[in-house]
């Protein structure tokens, strides 16, 4: 078969105009067909537990379908009528995630005598989302769990917020941004954290890589980009963060940390050596764990939230 050169400068092979209908339509049906198995892979995720040992399970926003579940986890031996709450939002790159995931800590600080919440919300995929709804389903899950203090005997003004990676992100983002509330919530109840312990979260979502990312915010990345909306005022955090994380880099929550303190404002930042992303969940270094279970445990009490000494065993 000959070689001819087009009128567009390109070498191409003498194929018919038929060969190369046939060949841009072979490659379109795999593409499609690459696209439909992805698709199926993501919807393929398992659903969310309707329940968790030990929690009481409540439906705190039921949207497009899908009801979303807060699990409570109330202290064994306390009598207070008013206890400080903390509220955890898994990781899973705003795409996948188990609600389970924090529950190890949420044990934890149950026993020390706070309201204890592991969240569900929408990742892409289960709800084929963005991150933005998942941003308002933190928002919503914070205001619930304050409109019904009185029911779980919660201090309205002591509720942490806390999470990994994407869900550090949205704990981070329900501090952070005014806006991206769900359309016909009581915006009288605020959905702001007063405290945020933050395990390796994304706070600069402006990158134009890796793609996934661009991807995942539809190219609006920087609108929900915590790092470039800092402001005065912000509730006291802690980073708890792996100095070898290749997922979201140091230099990010450094200077994430670094510029909100410029502001004002209380952020305290905890690098691990040699630590990857993820760094803290069971089985990741037992080590790890524990210490930065420890270390969010030391910064509670010295808000005042927890009483110093350490909690029973389970």
């Amino acid at each position: 078969m000959s070689t001819v050169k087009s009128d567009t400068g390109f070498v191409r092979s003498g194929r018919t105009l038929h060969e190369t209908d046939l060949v841009v339509r072979l490659l379109a049906a795999v593409f499609i067909a690459i696209l439909a198995a992805s698709i199926a892979a993501q919807e393929s995720l398992p659903p969310q537990p309707t329940s968790i040992e030990g929690a009481a399970a409540h439906v705190y926003k039921t949207v497009s379908g899908s009801e979303l579940r807060l699990h409570v986890f109330s202290p064994r031996n306390s009598t207070s009528k008013s206890r400080p709450a903390v509220i955890f939002f898994f990781g899973g790159g705003w795409t996948s995630g188990t609600v389970t995931q924090f529950v190890p800590q949420v044990k934890h600080f149950a026993d020390r005598g706070m309201v204890a919440v592991v969240a569900d919300y929408r990742v892409f995929g289960r709800h084929q989302t963005s991150p933005f709804e998942a941003v308002a389903d933190a928002k919503s899950a914070i205001r619930w769990l304050r409109a019904h203090a009185v029911e779980f005997s919660v201090d309205p003004s002591r509720i942490v917020a806390s999470g990994g990676s994407s869900g550090g992100h949205i704990a981070l983002s329900a501090a952070t941004f005014d806006g991206f509330d769900e359309p016909g919530e009581n915006t009288k109840v605020s959905s702001t954290p007063n405290a945020l312990v933050l395990f390796n979260p994304a706070v600069d979502t402006s990158h134009e890589t890796p793609p996934v990312l661009v991807q995942r915010f539809g190219g609006r990345g920087r609108e929900l980009s915590p790092l470039h909306a800092i402001r005065r005022g912000l509730p006291p955090t802690l980073i708890l963060h792996g100095k070898a994380d290749a997922t979201v880099p140091y230099s990010d929550v450094e200077r994430f940390c670094t510029d909100s303190r410029a502001l004002g404002n209380q952020c305290e930042l905890i690098g691990y050596e040699g630590a990857p992303h993820g760094f803290f969940n069971p089985g990741r270094g037992d080590t790890w764990h524990s210490d930065t279970l420890q270390e969010m445990d030391g910064f509670l009490t010295r808000l005042g939230y927890l009483t110093a000494g350490s909690p029973p065993r389970r």
